[in-house]
């Protein structure tokens, strides 16, 4: 009887483990999301360095007794540019607006928001994008619902415009401060 080498068993174990981990990816019920570890759970910290003289974030701000909007984004950002007349838009209907901006630098950002209006109740400056991997973001633009305890209720991953802007956040926005 010939003897078989573990060599030659090596590769269809190894292919039967990828074709087993795609199998259960695309079994996923949306596998579109990005998923946030922080669904239910207290807001992470957010950096109190502030971005030029515009008012900083303090740990109170995100527990007002309001649903709030913590929103990552970045001057050099195009989906952020597109998302920025919604933020106004609801800044002017009285939401409470978080920004955070990330990996950026700082003279372009307040260049920005004097050029573009600024949206924002408070504004923190993550040039490293510290706060950022804390709270999961992988890239910008993402907001975030809090309910008024800072707990988180949704993760928004894109610009807040199109349908699925309208699908997906504008329902778990009504529903937060439906409860709120």
């Amino acid at each position: 009887m010939a003897k078989i080498s573990p060599l030659m068993i090596l590769p269809p174990v190894i292919f039967a483990a990828f074709a087993g981990l795609a199998y259960v990816g695309m079994q996923r019920v949306d596998p579109d999301s990005l998923p946030s570890t922080r669904l239910g759970q207290e807001a992470p910290a957010i950096t109190e360095t502030t971005l030029g003289d515009l008012p900083g974030v303090t740990p109170e701000i995100l527990r007002s007794g309001d649903v709030t909007l913590v929103n990552f984004w970045a001057s050099w950002c195009p989906p952020c540019r597109v998302e920025h007349p919604m933020l106004l838009e609801m800044q002017d209907e009285g939401m409470p607006i978080i920004g955070v901006n990330m990996k950026d630098q700082a003279n372009s950002a307040l260049t920005y928001l004097a050029d573009e209006e600024n949206p924002f109740a408070a504004v923190a400056y993550d040039p490293q994008g510290r706060t950022a991997i804390d709270w999961g973001v992988t890239a910008p633009p993402e907001t975030f619902i809090l309910s008024g305890e800072g707990e988180v209720l949704f993760r928004f991953t894109g610009p807040l415009v199109g349908s699925d802007y309208e699908q997906r956040f504008v329902p778990e926005l009504e529903a937060a401060l439906a409860e709120d």
